[in-house]
Parts: structure tokens; sequence; C-alpha cells
């Protein structure tokens, strides 16, 4: 049996990177203004503030470029982290330490998402495989079915992970 690759790409939109760029500079000049300014606070200064930190929070740009989970039969799980900079966080999981695969229904009162998590010997938190995106739970099931099978899981727990009860985006 060979290595099994999982990979989640992140999409990226140059305009929404360039916009959030724009955002923080105004958000600084504005800043910046107020406090080289001799005048006390006014409703527009105020306003600029605010507008700026809401273009900067709605356009945030996010730094990820793609998650993978490498499984190695023989030796464990390697989850990855890409980022647009180039740097990789590498996080190896010794096949010993996973205990089982878990698929989670993570509910707030604003959304509702799936995730992907290991329950690991000796560890009190559950670990995210794709910790810094959310994908839907169709993509889910396949990584869990390959860890369930690189954890000798015989019997695939009976799960509601084939009717979601949450509208998927």
């Amino acid at each position: 049996m060979g290595v099994d690759v999982h990979e989640i790409f992140v999409k990226k939109s140059r305009l929404r990177v360039v916009l959030w760029y724009i955002g923080i500079v105004f958000l600084l000049v504005n800043m910046s203004q107020l406090l080289l300014a001799k005048e006390g606070l006014s409703i527009g200064s105020v306003w600029n503030i605010t507008f700026a930190i809401l273009v900067a929070k709605c356009l945030q740009y996010k730094p990820v470029k793609k998650e993978s989970v490498v499984i190695m039969p023989a030796f464990g799980v390697q989850l990855e982290i890409h980022f647009w900079s180039g740097r990789v966080d590498r996080r190896f999981v010794p096949i010993g330490k996973i205990l089982k695969p878990l698929i989670n229904e993570c509910v707030t009162p604003v959304t509702c998402y799936w995730s992907l998590a290991l329950l690991l010997r000796d560890e009190e938190e559950l670990l995210l495989v794709f910790q810094k995106s959310r994908p839907p739970v169709k993509m889910l099931v396949p990584v869990w079915k390959a860890l369930c099978t690189l954890t000798n899981s015989e019997h695939l727990s009976p799960s509601r992970v084939d009717k979601p009860n949450c509208s998927e985006k």
C-alpha cells in the first residue's frame, strides 16, 4: 500500500489582497493623522477610523495556500499547511499515537460546519486535520475513510455524515 495524499486548496483573490493592504494603509494614515494632529477627536476622524477597521476586517487576508494530509501506512500521518509566502508548517503524528479519526459537526450561533479531527493517545485535546480551512463534509469523508483504514478501524461507526442537517456552502 502506498502513500495517500489529500489536498485542500484555498481560493485566493488578488483583488481581495490588494484591497486588504489598501485598507491597512488607510487605517495607518488615519491613526497617524490623529496622533500628529493638535486637535482632539472629531466625528469625521472617528468615522474614518471605523471605516478603515471595517474594510480591513471584511477583506481579511488569509495567507494559507493549501492544506494537505499525507497518509503513510507504515509510519503515520503528516499534516501540512502551505502559506502563500512559501512557508510550510508540518506536523507528524505516528501511527501508534492515533486512536481514532473523528468527523465533528461544529455549531455556533451564526454558522454550522464540519471538521475532521484525530483523537490522540496521551493528549487532552483533539488535533484538527485541516486547521485553517473548513472544507465541506463531502471532501472530509474520503480523508476520514482513509484515516480509518490506516488506524485499522474495522468497524466504521454509523455516522450522520451522509445526511448533514446544515446547508453547505
